[in-house]
């Protein structure tokens, strides 16, 4: 069963999301970085790259975005264009697609919608197929496609398919004066319209056209560079996205915020709207399941199993890595079940962690290593059912070679520990620092590489505690003898504001 808590603040908006007494996810938007996924923006071409078949635009924001050919879609004609993962596939085989040369020229205004927030140096992904996502469809308005979920039984697909043709063929009549036009858009019906009424579904299509509607009428009187269209807050897509049947209770601790959740939610949602209820308790809405400590460990790299053994956790640009150990575990029989057992529950925590910190791209697991080969399929069989409990797309292959497992998760956005935490100054966000006496030796060169070049009246070192007090002990012979060495008193002065790994020489 699954609860989810929301605590509002001004400044910044946080859910959290709860099965079976644990949290399994966490979002957070602030109000001053807002995501951009789903946004509809009339963009300008700003640079084409032939060789990389891909194009910047630029639609105002810090950094231009990115545009690849392979998501580039011509107008809609119907039978006339392939589908987005054809275009995909002929990109990279290198064969049917127009190149982005001959479709895109600088300074052509184009209307894009993101697919990828901007993550790290990269700017944000786009898209020229448009798609607007409503309460129980999706909207493809250059597409003549009507498509099914694939989470919905494939029995069920084709008459709910025939079902969606209809109501969608009346709904284009009803506004064109009974003539249905040959494009009228395509729909995707989502898991949750599975059993709606075909009033529902209709008021869905409704409101799907006329923001589109809208959009088209803004990109025709907007300047380039222009937000024609957002996405839902994240507010709003606690009930569009993160509702489903196990949810019991979605609980807010902001009246305000309730009674313009609720509302939305009478409108578009009513279903998930019913399980809104407001928070009243006396104690923060986050303390309930101890998730602010959640958080705390969740921005750490050492992830502690009940048994005893540890996850090590490290994000870099290109891929995350996880480390499992046995660490202080030896409860079972023999070795080989010690370890069966470690890599079990370290499977289970690594699909929550995965969910909690919203680790995304390639991911590269380091389980012990077994030598029976059921051990390995009981783990890996394990691992791949908790990822199938993960709302976003994951692949996991099999052990490879080295005893790795790789596998990615799809990622759209910023994960926890970025969204929360900045690189350290002291660092650099290298995780590590010189030591005292290496910084204490480069101090030493630096001076009489500036003896060589000036002549001041005396050098002055400043620079962390630690190193000062290494100069005034240890490493006071080699700082007197390089004084005596370039003729000119060095003074010391600690300053605690600085790194270890900082210091300044100063000249009087």
């Amino acid at each position: 069963m699954q609860d989810i808590l929301i605590n509002w603040s001004p400044q910044e908006t946080r859910v959290a999301v709860v099965e079976h007494g644990a949290v399994q996810e966490l979002h957070v938007e602030r109000t001053l970085e807002r995501g951009l996924v789903g946004n509809v923006y009339l963009g300008k071409v700003s640079r084409v790259l032939p060789g990389m078949q891909s194009a910047f635009i630029d639609i105002g924001l810090d950094r231009t975005a990115f545009l690849h050919v392979a998501d580039i879609v011509a107008p809609f004609t119907p039978g006339s264009r392939p589908s987005a993962a054809a275009a995909d596939r002929d990109a990279r085989n290198g064969g049917g697609v127009v190149p982005i040369e001959k479709q895109v020229f600088e300074g052509q205004s184009l209307l894009v919608q993101v697919i990828k927030d901007p993550i790290g140096t990269k700017g944000a992904r786009l898209s020229t197929q448009i798609s607007i996502a409503g309460r129980l469809l999706v909207f493809l308005p250059q597409d003549n496609h009507v498509g099914v979920s694939q989470k919905i039984p494939s029995d069920l697909r084709d008459a709910l398919r025939a079902r969606m043709q209809v109501l969608i063929e009346a709904a284009a009549a009803a506004g064109s004066g009974g003539v249905v036009p040959e494009a009228t858009g395509g729909f995707i019906l989502r898991t949750n319209g599975e059993d709606s009424s075909d009033a529902e579904l209709a008021e869905d299509i409704a409101y799907l056209r006329k923001t589109w509607s809208r959009i088209r009428e803004l990109s025709s009187r907007m300047p380039p560079m222009s937000l024609l269209h957002q996405d839902l807050s994240l507010l709003q897509r606690v009930l569009r996205d993160m509702t489903i049947e196990d949810t019991q209770t979605i609980r807010i601790d902001s009246r305000e915020q309730f009674d313009a959740l609720l509302k939305f939610g009478l409108e578009f949602m009513p279903q998930a709207a019913g399980k809104l209820q407001l928070y009243k308790g006396e104690r923060p809405i986050f303390d309930l399941y101890s998730i602010d400590e959640e958080i705390a460990k969740a921005l750490g790299r050492r992830v502690d199993l009940k048994s005893g053994g540890y996850l090590v956790v490290d994000q870099t640009e290109a891929l995350t890595t996880i480390d499992v150990n046995t660490g202080g575990y030896v409860g079972a029989r023999n070795f080989d079940d010690t370890i069966f057992k470690t890599n079990l529950e370290a499977a289970q925590a690594i699909a929550r962690q995965l969910r909690l910190r919203n680790l995304g791209g390639i991911i590269i697991v380091d389980f012990i290593d077994m030598v029976r080969d059921d051990h390995r399929e009981q783990v890996l069989a394990e691992f791949r059912k908790q990822l199938a409990r993960d709302r976003v797309k994951t692949t996991a292959g099999g052990f490879s070679q080295l005893g790795l497992v790789e596998m990615t998760r799809k990622r759209t956005r910023e994960s926890l520990a970025h969204m929360l935490c900045e690189p350290c100054l002291a660092c650099s966000g290298q995780g590590i620092v010189k030591t005292a006496r290496s910084v204490a030796y480069d101090v030493l060169r630096e001076i009489l590489r500036e003896a060589r070049q000036f002549t001041p009246r005396e050098f002055r070192i400043v620079s962390s505690p630690q190193v000062i007090e290494l100069f005034l002990d240890e490493e006071s012979q080699h700082l007197a003898g390089l004084s005596d060495f370039i003729g000119k008193p060095i003074s010391l002065q600690a300053e605690p504001a600085m790194g270890q790994g900082q210091y300044d020489i100063v000249l009087l």
